[in-house]
């Protein structure tokens, strides 16, 4: 069987949250925190740190397309609007329908978080070099940090 080209879409496992259209991609173990993690950040209110709310993109799996030097991501249409809630089951959700990757977050133990990564961590995802993150998604102050460096990808 013939390998898929980079620039067709593909499903790939994770959880996407959007804000103004930039969106990060959560990936980690499967029960590792990824949906726990996006409903926190979803859930926070605008402030004068996060001016604007989260949304979700994708819960779960996501299908990504390089779009020239962009990763367009979105959800599978039979789960476009759902995640899963431990705990309550799959809940209907309010989301965006497509956005673009700003940021990978790789959920991690805590003790293999850098304090001050240097140089910062990049990835490659579909031909696409992207910022990414490591987070240990139970701590209080995950969502914040997360929504944080999403902020700090801004053009």
């Amino acid at each position: 069987m013939a390998a898929v080209p980079e620039h067709l879409p593909a499903t790939h496992h994770g959880t996407a949250i959007a804000v103004d259209g930039r969106a990060a991609l959560i990936r980690g173990a499967s029960g590792g925190g990824k949906s726990d993690l996006a409903l926190r950040c979803i859930a926070l209110p605008p402030s004068l740190l996060l001016p604007s709310p989260a949304e979700l993109v994708a819960d779960d799996r996501v299908v990504m397309a390089s779009d020239g030097n962009r990763l367009r991501i979105e959800p599978p249409s039979t789960l476009a609007g759902r995640m899963e809630v431990r705990g309550l089951g799959i809940v209907a959700m309010p989301y965006v329908p497509w956005a673009f990757v700003e940021l990978v977050v790789d959920l991690t133990a805590p003790a293999e978080v850098d304090r001050l990564p240097d140089p910062p961590l990049r990835t490659n995802l579909l031909g696409i070099n992207l910022p990414l993150l490591r987070l240990a998604p139970f701590e209080a102050s995950a969502p914040i940090k997360l929504l944080l460096a999403l902020e700090s990808c801004k053009d």
